[in-house]
């Protein structure tokens, strides 16, 4: 005998089933793009009536969440906060490497979950100087990012890292790893994603070359797409500007 709970479980399944697939049309027309607020607007605009936190909860049931990175917005901690000046300021272009670094995070959608990518991006010649990747998104992530660049890395003169104004930058840890290596670090104003694009700029590379082709199912496939993935852009990929490689470019520096 179906109990009456059952039947009500049932039923919401069944409406869920019929919503998801109104989602998935909306998020096919807009190519990932709308997160659910935006979907709550076009699903009303077609006359189907769910609540905005119904709807989230079916686009996570479903994977139907956008593919869009969400901005972070600068948070103040208090003490453990450290804010510093925009010294970057656009100006993308450095006369030698390890003059200018850019760094951000961004993630990878898989079936199994998000994987977190923090990478440092040396604007002397647009190569990934260090790159790392976690489930989650920690400060240690972003550390570990530094470390690891600082140990492929001669820094002989005084490097200046850009970032955004997220959480893992602003912290304490942060504030002490920079200073350990004589890093200055320069931020991006708050509301103002162009003072970051040439990190933005290879995460955009990266998903449109290869993660959207490939749309990775688990994190090891992901780790293993952006490993063949980074080794192909620093080694092979021709850029349009300089005509070689960007390693290419750094070896002949």
């Amino acid at each position: 005998m179906v109990t009456t709970a059952l039947k009500k479980r049932l039923g919401e399944t069944d409406r869920d089933a019929v919503v998801a697939k109104e989602i998935e049309e909306c998020q096919r027309r807009t190519d990932k793009t709308y997160g659910y607020r935006r979907v709550w607007k076009w699903l009303k605009g077609r006359n189907i009536q769910r609540d905005p936190k119904t709807v989230l909860r079916i686009m996570k049931k479903y994977g139907l969440l956008s593919e869009v990175r969400r901005r972070r917005q600068w948070v103040n901690l208090g003490q453990q906060v450290h804010k510093y000046e925009n010294l970057l300021n656009r100006q993308f272009r450095a006369v030698r490497p390890n003059e200018k670094w850019v760094t951000d995070i961004s993630y990878i959608h898989t079936k199994e979950g998000i994987l977190y990518l923090s990478m440092i991006r040396d604007l002397y010649d647009n190569s990934i100087v260090a790159y790392k990747t976690a489930s989650r998104q920690t400060v240690n992530l972003v550390l570990d990012t530094i470390r690891l660049a600082m140990k492929k890395e001669k820094v002989a003169a005084e490097l200046q890292l850009h970032s955004d104004q997220g959480f893992q930058y602003t912290s304490q840890a942060y504030f002490k790893l920079t200073q350990s290596y004589g890093i200055t670090p320069s931020m991006s104003r708050k509301g103002n994603p162009y003072d970051n694009a040439m990190a933005e700029n290879f995460f955009s590379i990266l998903k449109t070359e290869c993660i959207y082709r490939h749309k990775p199912k688990t994190l090891q496939e992901a780790n293993e797409l952006i490993d063949r993935y980074i080794y192909f852009y620093n080694h092979e990929r021709i850029q349009t500007k300089t005509g070689v490689a960007p390693l290419s470019l750094r070896h002949s520096a």
